[in-house]
């Protein structure tokens, strides 16, 4: 049985054609879509347009000897991330991870594009409404984009989550998160290149990404039991980030 695309007629798909564009030979077994996928699908899409799981092969070869290019782009990538995340202490370096996680995960409106600054702008805001409440003052700082805005709501839903779990001191390693983020934003077109979105793809498809997404999911900052959240005076070997974790950050 043919089956017609407009006025032209379209091949039957055979068994062993690629189940993503249907047009070139299948050569890889695809665990997410379940058949035969074609290499080039299976590298361009991949975590894209196809959710992979973890165990695949694939997926898994691709991340231990990335190609070139893409070796280059986590190099610079690193550059720049580590003199923001330096002199953090452990715990700053959670809440770091953890924002960048809400906003990898913020969902913009239809049609409302978010850009670098929108972000820059609702961290900023954020950062200010923590300091005035610091000093006494109730005073809720807003953003000036409806992006940003929108942003803003999400962030401190977010943050406000974790404020209630942790000591009061929190507040203050959120104010110098939010700042470095900030930092961040702004500086991240020309020190990345890649336009007015530079941070957003660090965070959404750059070295950044699985550790985000991974400080979101994982437990509550500040229900974690540890001598910095606790509280507690931080010894010298919490006020850098943990050195498993800063390795991700750095390609050698």
């Amino acid at each position: 049985m043919r089956r017609w695309v407009g006025s032209l007629p379209m091949a039957p798909k055979s068994d062993d054609r690629c189940i993503s564009c249907g047009k070139r030979k299948g050569r890889r077994t695809c665990p997410a879509l379940t058949g035969l996928i074609c290499p080039r699908c299976c590298g361009t899409k991949r975590l894209h347009e196809i959710a992979c799981p973890s165990d695949c092969t694939y997926l898994t070869t691709a991340q231990q000897h990335p190609p070139a290019l893409v070796q280059r782009r986590h190099e610079r990538e690193a550059r720049f991330l580590v003199p923001l995340i330096r002199d953090l202490s452990e715990r700053q370096y959670r809440l770091f991870l953890f924002v960048q996680g809400v906003i990898a995960r913020h969902r913009p409106e239809a049609l409302q594009r978010l850009t670098d600054l929108d972000v820059a702008d609702a961290v900023h805001a954020l950062a200010a409404t923590l300091e005035t409440e610091r000093r006494g003052i109730i005073y809720e700082h807003s953003a000036s984009s409806l992006p940003a805005q929108r942003l803003e709501q999400g962030l401190k839903a977010a943050i406000e989550a974790q404020r209630k779990n942790g000591p009061t001191s929190l507040d203050l390693d959120f104010v110098t998160v939010l700042h470095r983020t900030e930092r961040a934003c702004r500086d991240a077109g020309a020190a990345l290149g890649g336009g007015d979105d530079a941070y957003l793809h660090l965070i959404l498809d750059g070295i950044l990404r699985s550790i985000a997404e991974h400080a979101v999911e994982s437990k509550p900052v500040g229900q974690q039991q540890d001598s910095t959240i606790a509280g507690n005076a931080p010894s010298s070997e919490s006020s850098a980030p943990p050195s498993n974790t800063a390795k991700g950050l750095i390609v050698p």
